[in-house]
């Protein structure tokens, strides 16, 4: 009869926790101060003539996140600063004939994130239009999902 397995006999796992104490700093000792503090950062200011880029780069077809890592600044800031000036925002999303595409290739059995890839928008955008159509949609092993809520 085997009343303690692995832990009936400690030592080991003594000893183990003891090296490990002996890495810990004492509690009286003062806490070390790192080099590298993670300190929010200063927004980076555009100048005008940078603005102007960015704007005419928005209207030329450039994503806010394509601008973001163009100017090295947030996407959000770049929606921003284009709201600030009034540039009125493209909603990027599917077409009713593209959300008929997405649907068919979602049945041929290509996944959510193909889908998005092939029609230039991001997978949830191809999730969202089918649930509105009432497509039932697939878990990543190709099974039937199972609706929240529902029996597994």
């Amino acid at each position: 009869m085997d009343l303690g397995g692995a832990y009936y006999n400690p030592k080991d796992q003594v000893r183990a926790l003891e090296k490990l104490r002996e890495k810990l700093p004492s509690l009286g000792a003062p806490q070390p101060t790192s080099g590298k503090r993670d300190r929010p950062r200063r927004a980076l200011r555009l100048g005008s003539d940078q603005v102007e880029q960015l704007i005419a780069g928005y209207r030329s077809g450039a994503t806010v996140y394509e601008l973001g890592e163009r100017f090295g600044i947030e996407r959000r800031t770049v929606s921003s600063i284009l709201h600030r000036h009034g540039v009125p925002m493209r909603r990027r999303g599917l077409a009713p004939d593209q959300v008929d595409d997405a649907i068919h290739l979602y049945n041929l059995g290509w996944s959510l994130a193909r889908v998005g890839q092939h029609l230039d928008v991001d997978h949830v955008t191809v999730l969202n239009k089918l649930r509105e159509r009432g497509i039932p949609t697939r878990d990543t092993h190709g099974r039937p999902r199972v609706e929240a809520g529902g029996a597994r």
